[in-house]
């Protein structure tokens, strides 16, 4: 077993074209590691509907440039049989470790193969590489990043033409081409050949945002701004500069990108300790600013903090995806928009509800703004990890930096009128019911945890949460009328729901709870909180036991 083993990682060497990953495997290959060979070597990296994602490292469970080599001869393939045999491929990369190295690979292979293939200029948010997709009319596009990962990870997301993120059954067709590369020395890999883009499709895409925001609004919110060490700074501040809007003070020791993020434990918004910085940077602001505003590393993502004296950030608070998902929509319901407004299943109901009213189609779609993005007539979609898209005919995806412009035009338009985001979401509890979520996500070691959590509760599975018996139990690996199956529990309770799914690109079993509470006037708003924050402990408590997490 270990001369296999050893054999294996031998035969992997002699074809790595990175001296890094080579040196680092001679030298477990040297030192006989057995248990660290098995892991780099226990199967491969799977190809999915998020691409591929993983940590940096040699040998095939690993990211690195011979994985990344035979994921783009795979998609490659795959294009050609397409009929796309002289299409081109737009590659973004952000600034995590290696990200450069294989965008470049990328772009090789793609010329090797007789495709066509423009690199971005520079590390950029993903929005950008979404918007030159349909832009250039590219039969493809691939984004290497690995979003708000931790910083020993990367990732491969792949993008077709229409700008959207690949779903299956082409996730599956590129995955059987790549496992279908005999070897690396069959891949060819000009040094030249493709091109090297400009800053032109940058200015068109900044150029685009101005459409996010109505002619004439106010534009006088105050913002505190953190990009988490990633890409997005200089791409907003020039879209804030353009609309209008007051210059955001940065939070300096996250401005800059910095493939190790130092000051984060996980550079991800949601997690905690992340806006730390951006809190102490609003408390000591010499202009009281009227909001925080932060991306993700690839700036695909948008968070907002807000003025609150019961917040944990000494006066100020981190609103809920699901909280700025539905500012945005009441926004833009409120200018006139129209069209489809969609959702994932695990984001809260109350957009439906704020849909409904206006008279405009609501849809729910899986997690992922990969089917987000394919709602018929698409006019604002959003999910509650953060990701709004705003300008889906300029970017079909979640874009943190138009998002970060519409919520700032609404505050500023709140503001003119003496009010805040924390005013209209009472209005919007008052019009619609207080939409209280929260999330249950165990980050594990082990993943056969998360498999054994799903088989115990489709066993095993709970009759009441909290006291509110289960009305309603889906399996939603068998689908639904207007859903694809996925891996997936859906359970609506009296007044309340729970979605238990595992994440689709880290090591976590996730549960979406959401409880309704209907309020009658604003002063019933504290007791209504008080009671929803009560359910939603005590459902926390319940399913953790039902899962045996």
């Amino acid at each position: 077993m270990h001369d296999e083993l050893i054999a294996q990682a031998q035969a992997w060497l002699t074809e790595d074209p990175d001296p890094e990953t080579r040196t680092e495997l001679a030298r477990l290959i040297d030192a006989q590691d057995h248990t660290e060979l098995a892991a780099r070597f226990s199967g491969t990296l799977q190809f999915g509907t998020a691409g591929l994602r993983g940590e940096l490292g040699a040998g095939p469970m690993r990211m690195n440039r011979s994985v990344v080599i035979r994921a783009a001869a795979g998609l490659a393939a795959y294009l050609k049989k397409q009929g796309h045999r002289n299409g081109l491929v737009v590659i973004g990369y952000d600034a995590r470790h290696k990200s450069l190295d294989f965008a470049r690979d990328t772009a090789a292979v793609m010329t090797g193969a007789g495709l066509r293939a423009a690199v971005l200029p520079r590390p950029l948010p993903t929005p950008v590489l979404a918007f030159a997709i349909r832009h250039l009319g590219a039969v493809a596009g691939v984004e290497v990043t690995a979003s708000h990962n931790p910083p020993r990870d990367n990732g491969y997301k792949v993008y077709l033409g229409n700008g959207s993120q690949i779903v299956p059954p082409a996730d599956a067709d590129i995955a059987a081409e790549i496992a279908a590369v005999p070897s690396l020395t069959t891949v060819p890999r000009p040094t030249e050949g493709w091109e090297t883009l400009d800053d032109s499709v940058l200015d068109a895409y900044l150029a685009r945002t101005d459409a996010v925001l109505s002619k004439g609004s106010p534009r006088t919110a105050r913002t505190v701004y953190t990009a988490m060490h990633g890409v997005g700074k200089d791409v907003l501040l020039a879209a804030f500069a353009r609309a209008g809007f007051p210059e955001p003070a940065l939070v300096t020791e996250q401005a800059d990108p910095d493939p190790d993020f130092p000051t984060v434990a996980f550079p991800n918004p949601e997690e905690p300790g992340a806006m730390d910085l951006a809190f102490a940077t609003a408390r000591r602001g010499e202009t009281a600013p009227d909001l925080i505003i932060a991306n993700d590393p690839d700036a695909d993502r948008c968070a907002v903090a807000v003025r609150d004296g019961n917040g944990d950030g000494d006066g100020w608070r981190m609103l809920r995806g699901d909280e700025v998902g539905a500012l945005l929509a009441a926004h833009l319901v409120r200018r006139g928009a129209t069209g489809t407004f969609a959702e994932s299943i695990v984001s809260s109901s109350l957009l439906g509800r704020i849909a409904e009213k206006a008279g405009l189609p609501h849809v729910e779609t899986l997690t992922g703004f990969k089917w987000i993005a394919r709602a018929e007539g698409l006019r604002y979609g959003y999910e509650e990890a953060l990701g709004y898209c705003v300008d889906p005919d300029g970017v079909r995806d979640k874009d943190g930096i138009t998002a970060a412009l519409l919520i700032t035009e609404l505050a500023s338009v709140l503001k003119e009128e003496g009010r805040t985001l924390p005013d209209l979401l009472d209005d919007l509890a008052v019009d619609h019911g207080l939409h209280a979520t929260d999330q249950l996500s165990v980050r594990v070691e082990d993943l056969s945890l998360i498999a054994a959590a799903m088989r115990r509760l489709r066993e095993q599975p709970p009759t009441e949460l909290a006291g509110l018996p289960i009305t309603r139990t889906e399996d939603l690996t068998r689908g639904t009328d207007s859903l694809p199956p996925t891996d997936g529990l859906r359970y609506t309770l009296d007044g309340a729901r729970v979605i238990v799914r595992p994440s689709g690109t880290e090591p976590k079993l996730k549960c979406y709870l959401e409880v309704v509470i209907p309020v009658a006037t604003p002063a019933d708003l504290p007791a209504a909180r008080a009671k929803a924050t009560e359910v939603l402990e005590s459902i926390k408590r319940d399913l953790s036991t039902a899962a045996g997490i």
